[in-house]
């Protein structure tokens, strides 16, 4: 009688043990969760060089540096504005939220989807950075400001300390 009960128990253990052994997160890799792009997001180091443009489609600059707060939280975008080739340029911080993301080249005003003029600010750092591929979703194509030129070169530089 005595044996029946031990292999009963012995039988127990293994059905248990390889039950744990199946749940083991090394080996079992169906509830792995992996981190997927999703569209809306954005590679920070990709909207390095986005241009900028106002609402009647002229270029007005270039973002040079995105800032974030100690939660990670995007606050301000660093605007390159005026000069060329970076002579002359000087920076200044909008609010993140005041730009709006566009994913279309900007149309000129024979309507094409050829993007403006790009030799203003900041080219020198565009040569290295490559085109965007018309399906790629990692930054948008550009990004739309509400001021002229003049407004911002109006407004106070933003200064690295």
């Amino acid at each position: 009688m005595k044996s029946k009960y031990l292999a009963a128990a012995l039988l127990g253990t293994i059905l248990l043990t390889g039950t744990a052994f199946a749940q083991n997160p090394t080996t079992d890799r169906s509830n792995v969760n992996t981190a997927v792009h999703r569209d809306g997001q954005w590679r920070a180091s990709k909207l390095i060089g986005v241009n900028v443009y106002n609402d009647n489609n002229e270029k007005i600059g270039e973002i040079e540096e995105v800032i974030v707060d100690k939660s990670g939280k995007v606050d301000n975008v660093v605007l390159g504005v005026g000069g060329f080739l970076g002579m002359g340029e000087h920076y200044v911080a909008v609010p993140m939220e005041k730009l709006k993301w566009v994913n279309e080249p900007v149309r000129t005003s024979s309507t094409t989807t050829t993007p403006a003029d790009k030799s203003t600010v900041g080219e020198a750092n565009r040569a290295n950075r490559p085109q965007r591929a018309a399906d790629e979703k990692w930054y948008p194509d550009h990004a739309v400001y509400n001021a002229t030129k003049d407004q911002l070169k109006a407004m106070p530089q933003f200064k690295y300390n």
